[in-house]
């Protein structure tokens, strides 16, 4: 009796990454196997091009080059507070599940660029505001966390697109966990 075997193929994303050797995906969607036993992996997170030409079939580890997206913009959160003393809130940031940063009550301003901690597309942004005095204060002392596209020039940040404001007031008495969804580019 003959057993044929059949070769099958790995793709990422639509694009045939057979040979590619070492190599990890871990910010996968879904991976499937058809009946052929070709392995289908949706990884947005990663970028194959196929270097082939004329529809000839791709050289294996030349055929493909794999290497994550990159932002073309610069995300900074911008800290604004108005006697933020008195506002009694400090708040812990985290991008994408991971803690950046705790901002407290009556810091200076802060502005930090926080595009190392954003993908290509949908990221999470959560503001945790944990209240200091479970008192009212002044309505208008305040503590203010703006995102934005913006680019830095020496020691000055200018954000040209802001696109997502957390605001907290003295007002307020409860612990305030706020998040927002981010599409980066």
């Amino acid at each position: 009796m003959l057993t044929l075997l059949l070769a099958a193929s790995v793709f990422l994303n639509g694009v045939n990454i057979d040979g590619v050797r070492a190599q990890s995906f871990e910010k996968c969607r879904s991976a499937r196997v058809d009946e052929q036993g070709n392995v289908y992996l949706d990884c947005p997170a990663y970028q194959a091009e196929s270097m082939g030409s004329g529809g000839l079939p791709t050289i294996p580890v030349a055929g493909a080059s794999l290497s994550p997206p990159r932002l073309s913009k610069h995300y900074f959160l911008v800290t604004e507070q108005n006697d933020g003393a008195a506002a009694q809130y400090d708040v812990d940031v985290y991008v994408n599940s991971k803690w950046v940063r705790k901002v407290r009550s009556g810091d200076e301003q802060i502005v930090l660029d926080i595009s190392r901690y954003l993908n290509p597309g949908a990221n999470k942004l959560l503001f945790a505001a944990t209240k200091r005095v479970s008192k009212v204060g002044a309505p208008t002392s305040f503590v203010r966390f703006i995102v934005g596209e913006g680019e830095s020039s020496g020691a000055q940040v200018l954000i040209d697109n802001p696109l997502l404001e957390c605001k907290r007031s003295g007002a307020e008495v409860d612990n305030v966990n706020e998040e927002f969804t981010l599409q980066a580019r």
